[in-house]
């Protein structure tokens, strides 16, 4: 009798063992995905881009620092029956336009000026046409009345390629 009280206590001292064996075990808390995949984001600084257009044999090359929507850079216009131009532009961007001064030297001649606008999109820049002011030449007449079909299209481009243009 004792050895079947023995091994009945014996059982009982098992079976209760195993069950606090296999008590649930709390989850692993899993890192949350989204937050470590996501990409910080940069407002701060300054933003180039770089641009590339072709018509015929001439060749237009941009180079835009977009600082909080103050636009420096430089621009190159390769001619094949002219005189080609090299200078620097600055202004501002309004919307998607961006509503530069173009500072050129041309026929060895520094100190050129002239207004040029750009509508940016994702796929580029195409050049604003409009009436020049008679009295300057330089500037839009109305700014209103300038067009962004017809004029001369930029495609982005490899930096690179751009800068070397550009020196």
């Amino acid at each position: 009798m004792k050895k079947v009280i023995l091994l009945g206590a014996l059982s009982l001292f098992l079976v209760n063992c195993s069950k606090k064996a296999e008590a649930p075990v709390a989850e692993k808390v899993q890192p949350d995905t989204a937050a470590t995949t996501e990409k910080t984001v940069d407002t701060l600084n300054a933003k180039s881009f770089c641009y590339m257009g072709v018509t015929g044999k001439d060749t237009v090359f941009v180079s835009i620092d977009d600082n909080l929507g103050t636009i420096t850079g430089k621009m190159a216009t390769k001619n094949s029956e002219k005189d080609s131009n090299k200078g620097d532009i600055s202004g501002f961007k309004s919307g998607d336009t961006l509503k530069l001064m173009y500072e050129f030297a041309s026929e060895g001649k520094s100190g050129n000026k002239n207004d040029i606008y750009f509508l940016q999109t994702k796929d580029g820049l195409s050049e604003g046409i409009g009436e020049r002011d008679p009295e300057t030449g330089t500037k839009y007449a109305n700014e209103s009345k300038i067009k962004y079909s017809g004029g001369r299209t930029l495609k982005p481009a490899d930096c690179n390629l751009v800068a070397k243009a550009l020196q």
